[in-house]
């Protein structure tokens, strides 16, 4: 049975249905209903068949050979690369901001920490609700979590072409709008993080407005800025 939980946007609902929470809306407008699982489709097969530690998003967060930072997801949406990250080994402090994807983020991780292969790699993610712009240092510090390395996917101004990613990201923009305070939140990372920022951009945007970053990870669609305090070290 299903139950409407919160309407965030005009046209848009929080629905609780029996495998799990959804947003869902006209889906000519929005496409089919927006989940969160961690434990099939294309999440479970990035896991499985994604590059492990030779991902664009591994190479910019500093994992390699003895490395393995904690990471904060400071824009984490529905929590993909966080999953990457934590698949790898990393401990992931996620922090969403949308009330609405934040729930859908918590009822994935719950459901997939009941899962037997996802389990180990769910205990890895943390998720707080809260704006990174304006809270980070206090949320990092509520989670007692060492920010080695800071992540960061502003929405503005991505510019997929696929028709099912633009209606999804259409949803994100209904309910968080374009990002326009992505250079706050940069400048709050760059304050938080002990080793590095990075920061996802489509491969032909501008980095974030503020200082430049020292080098970038680039991959064919997009790429990373990387801004980076001090090295990380080895554990082993």
């Amino acid at each position: 049975m299903e139950k409407i939980l919160m309407t965030p946007a005009p046209g848009l609902a929080l629905v609780r249905q029996p495998g799990g929470l959804v947003l869902a809306g006209d889906e000519a407008r929005y496409g089919k209903p927006l989940r969160v699982d961690f434990t099939s489709g294309k999440v479970a097969h990035r896991r499985q068949f994604g590059g492990g530690r030779g991902q664009l998003v591994a190479k910019a967060c500093g994992l390699a050979r003895g490395v393995t930072p904690h990471v904060v997801d400071a824009t984490a949406g529905l929590g993909r690369d966080a999953f990457v990250l934590a698949s790898l080994g990393a401990e992931v402090l996620l922090i969403e901001r949308v009330p609405a994807i934040a729930a859908l983020l918590r009822d994935g991780l719950e459901r997939g920490a009941q899962d037997i292969e996802a389990a180990a790699i769910i205990a890895r993610m943390r998720l707080l609700e809260g704006d990174a712009a304006q809270q980070l240092e206090d949320l990092v510090k509520q989670a007692d979590f060492p920010p080695q390395v800071v992540h960061l996917d502003p929405m503005f101004p991505h510019r997929e072409k696929s028709a099912l990613v633009k209606k999804e990201m259409r949803i994100f923009r209904e309910l968080a709008g374009e990002d326009n305070d992505a250079p706050l939140l940069l400048d709050a990372a760059l304050q938080v993080a002990t080793h590095r920022v990075v920061v996802k951009r489509p491969r032909k945007a501008p980095p974030i407005e503020g200082p430049a970053p020292h080098h970038c990870v680039e991959g064919k669609t997009s790429r990373y800025d990387l801004y980076v305090h001090r090295s990380l070290a080895r554990s082993d």
